[in-house]
C-alpha cells in the first residue's frame, strides 16, 4: 500500500441485507468488511447470497491502484449499482468472488 493508505478486511459478525426498492438482492451473515483510507466501510457479500439472477452484467470497468479491476452489475433502474473485484490484487485477495453494494442495511 502507498504511505498513509490502508486497507483492512476482516469477516464481519453482522448480517448484512442489500433491498432495492421491494426486491431482497443479496442477505448474508458471511459478508467481509472492508476499510479503506478515505472510503466508506464496504461490505463485500459472497456471491452465494447474492440473486444474481437478478443483475445483468454491465460494460463498465474501473481501476483501484490498490484492489484492482472491478466489473459492475446493473438493475434496469439501478446502472452500476453491485461492484466486485473477479481477480484482486494479492493483498485483498479475500475479496474474490465477493460483491459489493452502495446501499446496504446492516443489523
Amino acid at each position: 500500500m502507498t504511505q498513509g493508505h490502508t486497507i483492512t478486511i476482516e469477516q464481519g459478525e453482522r448480517h448484512v441485507r442489500v433491498v432495492h426498492g421491494d426486491q431482497v438482492l443479496a442477505e448474508s451473515d458471511r459478508a467481509l468488511v472492508l476499510r479503506e483510507t478515505g472510503c466508506p466501510v464496504r461490505y463485500y457479500i459472497p456471491a452465494e447470497d447474492v440473486r444474481l439472477e437478478l443483475l445483468a452484467s454491465s460494460s463498465t470497468r474501473t481501476v483501484c491502484p490498490f484492489k484492482g479491476t472491478a466489473s459492475y452489475w446493473s438493475l434496469p433502474d439501478a446502472p452500476d449499482l453491485v461492484w466486485a473485484y473477479p481477480d484482486p490484487k494479492p493483498e485483498v485477495a479475500e475479496i474474490k468472488d465477493h460483491l459489493c453494494f452502495y446501499e446496504v442495511e446492516v443489523s
